[in-house]
């Protein structure tokens, strides 16, 4: 099988902020014997912020980009090199890859990313991945890998996706704050746990949250990968979820509808500008139909966007049922909201958001 693990900040981090090596150890032992057992391993890690606020001995996560950026710089090459000699150990050989989002939106990135990462498998290599903090802004400001890892997932159509993280699972209820909260241990492709929400809120070290890991999960159910959220620190972790050993936090079953990576993107991954909210008959024919959203079928437009940015798409009772990237901005949506295509101006595309770059949950 091909296994995509993440492991987040808080898991690969100590109290104090630093890089837990014994956890980068342990988690490299896991995957020596994923590669024994025949199985290829890729391994997405969190932790190069984390490290250069130790490696520079500040006493908290600054806030501002330019000091996350350069905190990145400072900590990428030190997380690196504790996973080379944790893999050294087992002969095994480490390769640093670092993404963005553009690395998944734009299509000659996206094969050029996918086949360098293939390539490195074919050569016996482990891949390390991280997102390219310390040059790009707007990674900083997604501050989670698990959606990376989900396309990465997605890329290199992998078989299992684990997403190790400080918590066992999902559970019914957050279980700092509710006692009768139990843990989910199994959720179908078409189970409404796959559209609940979640906290947000990650750690002081760390950005995440488990809403970012239920999104990761629907983005790699959707890629038709089987995906499990289980604690870092329990003992052959990663090697039990794998093999599909129960007891091992929540396994998120692989759906049968698989969208493209740019889809993907659009779905679940992009951070919306704006909303749309269409009529019936608009909402009828964009599930029924399968056809682009037309001006016609508009009855509110909210957000500030521009042409090309992800908005979400609404019904009349305000139930988001769409994605999409819009081919206007938000002045000529809103005075075509409503109107014919014939009744158009010249200069206004008659589709707001064409089939093709258009989801439907």
């Amino acid at each position: 099988m091909r296994v995509v693990a993440k492991i987040g900040t808080s898991s690969i981090t100590d109290d104090r902020g630093a890089i837990d090596v014994a956890m980068v150890q342990s988690l490299c032992a896991q995957v020596a014997r994923l590669r024994n057992a025949g199985h290829e391993v890729l391994v997405v890690t969190s932790g190069a912020v984390a490290g250069g606020v130790a490696a520079l001995g500040l006493s908290q996560r600054p806030t501002d980009t330019a000091t996350l950026q350069a905190l990145a710089a400072a900590g990428q090459s030190r997380l690196m090199g504790h996973y080379n000699a944790a893999l050294d150990a087992h002969g095994l050989v480490g390769a640093q890859v670092l993404l963005v989002p553009n690395d998944f939106i734009d299509r000659a990135q996206y094969l050029h990313a996918r086949h360098t990462m293939l390539r490195l498998l074919e050569l016996g290599c482990v891949p390390i991945i991280n997102e390219n903090d310390a040059i790009a802004s707007d990674e900083i400001r997604f501050g989670d890998n698990d959606r990376i890892a989900a396309l990465v997932a997605h890329s290199v159509d992998a078989d299992v996706l684990v997403l190790l993280t400080d918590t066992d699972g999902l559970f019914t209820a957050d279980p700092a704050s509710d006692p009768s909260a139990t843990l989910v241990d199994h959720v179908a492709a078409s189970d409404e746990l796959m559209s609940v929400r979640a906290s947000a809120t990650g750690t002081a070290r760390g950005s995440g949250g488990m809403a970012s890991k239920l999104t990761a999960a629907r983005i790699a159910s959707w890629s038709g990968v089987r995906t499990i959220i289980a604690r870092a620190a329990r003992h052959d972790v990663l090697v039990d979820a794998v093999s599909g050993d129960g007891g091992v936090g929540t396994t998120f079953a692989a759906h049968d509808r698989r969208l493209t990576a740019r889809k993907l993107w659009i779905a679940f991954a992009a951070q919306p500008v704006g909303r749309v909210t269409i009529d019936e008959g608009a909402r009828a024919a964009l599930v029924n139909r399968g056809v682009s959203l037309l001006h016609a079928g508009v009855i509110e437009v909210r957000g500030t966007f521009a042409a090309g940015d992800v908005v979400e798409v609404a019904d009349a009772s305000g139930t988001v049922m769409a994605r999409g990237l819009v081919r206007v901005d938000e002045r000529q949506a809103a005075a075509a909201a409503g109107k014919k295509s014939s009744e158009l101006s010249d200069d206004v595309s008659a589709e707001l958001i064409h089939r093709d770059d258009l989801i439907v949950y």
